[in-house]
């Protein structure tokens, strides 16, 4: 099996494993990048960070979550990630659980690169 890999402006993913009800990603976040603030109607998201610190905003809140620790985003919930660190690629695994993984899913509130539904 191929696995499906994305380069984005923040870093990149790889689906490591996808059934009918979940999907599994290894991401990586470059020095001083942050995903897009974003929420999704259809999935349950599990983040385990395996190197480096994450910046992590949840419903407004922001948290650091280290290497062997995770936090877990409810459907609905504002969020995202950041890597604060300046020499270290931050790299997690997400786990998302749902009935729909489309990218379609995503609704971005703010976007470091233009990509947010109101722009």
């Amino acid at each position: 099996m191929m696995n499906e890999f994305d380069q984005r402006p923040w870093g990149s993913y790889t689906v490591l494993d996808e059934g009918e009800d979940y999907k599994v990603k290894r991401i990586e976040v470059l020095p001083n990048k942050r995903l897009s603030y974003q929420k999704h109607q259809r999935r349950f998201e599990h983040w385990f960070v395996v190197r480096g610190i994450a910046k992590v905003t949840l419903n407004g809140v922001e948290k650091l979550v280290k290497q062997g620790e995770s936090v877990d985003i409810s459907v609905g919930a504002s969020h995202r990630v950041e890597n604060p660190e300046s020499d270290q690629t931050l790299i997690f695994i997400e786990t998302q659980i749902g009935d729909y993984f489309g990218e379609d899913d995503i609704v971005r509130l703010e976007d470091d690169f233009g990509r947010t539904e109101q722009s």
